[in-house]
């Protein structure tokens, strides 16, 4: 297991260590066929923003989240909740209302983000890749917060790859279509420019809060056209220039860590 470079020949350079800072190559080379795609980073943890999109908040109601916020509305994810592409999302014994959320997540780079002001904040980020804010409505509705709703172990798939020139490909970050389908069926689609708060305002706001740490990510907040999903289905988001972020569903196996006497 170890990072890698995808050229554009289509293969994929082995580089040693961490990607962050000066990258150095083995010299090991892979077809990208031959490589099985792990999430891009594993983050100490993910800083996820709700309530981002207007059209989000307006088909939230009938949950009694409120109107929008005046500043953005944090919450965490735990790193046992990430998963990587072609991983199953795992669906908990007895829920009926889990839901996908296709956004575009910000991977923080080698010089972290500690109290950095919005011109600051943009120097912080190493790329960008998808991410799929999972959730489990009726636990998010009884709990009044979310913690347990969107932390279930598998319920945030990250990748496929992290893309550090955007600006290469003459693309925005701050306007990038972003979708989701379900068994093909289109269900989610958005701009990044619709976003309440943008990633400056994001960026610097958390670390104001909490030191956001080299390969930590933010989850920048959903459009509308969320729903269900259930086992045996497939979720396909997308973000431009970032490729597509694949997951089967299955039902979550209670499988116990503790040792038969």
């Amino acid at each position: 297991m170890s990072f890698g470079v995808l050229d554009g020949d289509g293969q994929v350079a082995q580089i040693e260590g961490h990607p962050f800072g000066r990258i150095s190559f083995t010299g090991t080379r892979f077809a990208q066929a031959d490589v099985r795609l792990l999430s891009p980073i594993l983050p100490s943890k993910v800083v996820a923003i709700g309530k981002n999109y207007a059209d989000h908040i307006e088909e939230m109601k009938t949950m009694n989240t409120g109107d929008a916020p005046t500043a953005p509305l944090m919450f965490l994810k735990p790193s046992t909740s990430v998963i990587g592409p072609g991983d199953a999302i795992r669906i908990p014994p007895g829920s009926t209302n889990v839901h996908h959320e296709v956004e575009l997540a910000v991977v923080i780079g080698a010089r972290g983000a500690r109290n950095v002001t919005e011109q600051q904040a943009m120097a912080s980020v190493f790329g960008y890749t998808i991410g799929n804010d999972v959730s489990e409505r009726d636990m998010q509705k009884s709990d009044g917060q979310w913690t347990r709703a969107k932390g279930f172990d598998s319920f945030c798939p990250l990748g496929p790859w992290i893309e550090t020139d955007l600006g290469g490909l003459g693309l925005d970050p701050a306007d990038l279509e972003i979708s989701c389908t379900v068994d093909g069926e289109p269900r989610q689609k958005g701009r990044t420019s619709q976003l309440i708060f943008g990633l400056p305002t994001l960026i610097s706001y958390i670390s104001q809060v909490m030191t956001l740490l080299p390969g930590d990510v933010i989850l920048t907040g959903t459009p509308a056209g969320v729903g269900p999903i259930r086992p045996g289905q497939v979720v396909e988001c997308t973000v431009e220039g970032l490729g597509t972020l694949s997951n089967t569903v299955t039902a979550a196996e209670p499988v116990s860590t503790a040792s038969a006497r």
